[in-house]
């Protein structure tokens, strides 16, 4: 019975020209409409792309405001770029491309809102690995626990999980490195119930 008054709710909004995403449902509801696969239950990300000229001042743009309208009856959100700004800042890197955001009144270069924003909309997250070698990302769905998120790396990871020596993104940039961050208290160890967070840089211990 619990399918069928979804079915209904689903058929109504379907008939009147609205998206699957935009009935409510309760999160067991949630569940079986996720497994129906339905291509408009799917989160929606809407992408506005304006001039030059407008770019730092997208908000003035009729369109901009039209588009943002629809979405917000979704839900959905709206990220505004500027493509041909976006193919020269695809040639420069470091300073030059932090100088050339900054004459043009941008904070934030269109392709990383857009990143960022699927990955708030897909609810997925980062974490990363360093070594003496390199250092890595390794994206995981939000909510997801240390052992969950070493399982990411390797399965053994995960099997043979003991701790996560763990410190924020934000407090090693402040210390200046691993064992500044370790003096200065930031570094933690966490177990299994650990909730990994977005930005935490992570040197797993286990043992197989």
């Amino acid at each position: 019975m619990a399918e069928h008054e979804i079915l209904v709710a689903l058929k109504e909004a379907l008939e009147d020209e609205k998206p699957a995403r935009t009935v409510e449902f309760t999160e067991e509801q949630q569940k079986i409409v996720k497994g129906m696969h339905l291509l408009t239950a799917k989160p929606t990300l809407y992408v506005a792309n304006v001039s030059e000229d407008e770019v730092a001042n997208a908000d003035d743009n009729e369109y901009v405001q039209q588009v943002r309208e629809y979405a917000a009856k979704e839900n959905a959100e709206v990220i505004v770029i500027c493509a041909k700004i976006e193919e020269e800042i695809a040639e420069l890197e470091g300073e030059e491309k932090e100088m050339f955001l900054s004459e043009l009144g941008i904070e934030e270069s269109g392709l990383d809102q857009l990143i960022r924003a699927s990955y708030n909309l897909l609810g997925l997250a980062t974490y990363f690995t360093a070594g003496v070698q390199e250092v890595r990302a390794w994206t995981f769905r939000k909510g997801m626990k240390a052992p969950q998120c070493a399982g990411v790396i390797h399965t053994d990871f995960e099997r043979g999980f003991i701790r996560a020596e763990t410190v924020s993104y934000t407090d090693l940039l402040e210390a200046g490195s691993h064992g500044a961050a370790k003096e200065a208290g930031k570094v933690r160890l966490e177990g299994k119930e650990y909730i990994v967070n977005d930005g935490d840089v992570i040197h797993f211990r286990f043992n197989v």
